[in-house]
């Protein structure tokens, strides 16, 4: 579908889906970013958000050092070191979790015939079940779905450094395409 009175623009699917994906490659980088990071400097504390245009790293990390890690991270992603688009502490493990405890919980209380108190050891249960379930789910869905660790020739186009609260360290990395 396009606009019509305009040749060639992106109808607004289209825009979703390329912001998506490019978010998904982001999201694949800063990953890699930050197992570089911790395998550098076991100990240290760092978490990531990705956008469409780059991430933000949060923690007390030396610029240069990121920008280090940030480019070993984008050469090892296009070397097909895949694996590293998948962090074990990413969000994506803690959202599908809590979704599929929600649904279980959501269940097994809509099936519910003696009082809470004496089912509720067979909930504890069913969560239990459910939260190991989630882990292998959870990592699919990143693999999948959230992440995407076929980078193509992005690369850095800026590093900003700021404090957050005038206390914490936040770097934004912008990445963009590269010359083909």
């Amino acid at each position: 579908m396009r606009f019509e009175g305009t040749p060639g623009a992106e109808s607004p699917l289209q825009l979703l889906g390329r912001l998506f994906q490019r978010t998904r490659q982001n999201h694949a980088v800063e990953h890699a970013t930050v197992h570089i990071l911790s395998q550098r400097y076991p100990g240290l504390e760092v978490m990531g958000r990705s956008t469409p245009a780059g991430f933000y790293i949060y923690g007390a990390v030396p610029t240069e050092t990121l920008i280090s890690a940030v480019t070993e991270a984008l050469a090892r992603l296009r070397a097909g070191e895949s694996h590293l688009a998948v962090h074990p502490r990413c969000g994506t493990n803690l959202a599908v979790s809590s979704l599929v405890g929600g649904l279980v919980a959501s269940l097994f209380l809509r099936r519910r015939r003696a009082p809470w108190w004496e089912e509720f050891p067979q909930l504890l249960l069913a969560l239990s079940a459910a939260l190991l379930f989630s882990q292998p789910l959870a990592y699919n869905v990143q693999k999948h779905i959230t992440t995407d660790a076929h980078i193509g020739n992005l690369h850095i186009t800026r590093v900003e450094r700021r404090l957050l609260g005038g206390k914490m360290p936040v770097h934004y990395i912008e990445l963009g395409p590269g010359e083909t």
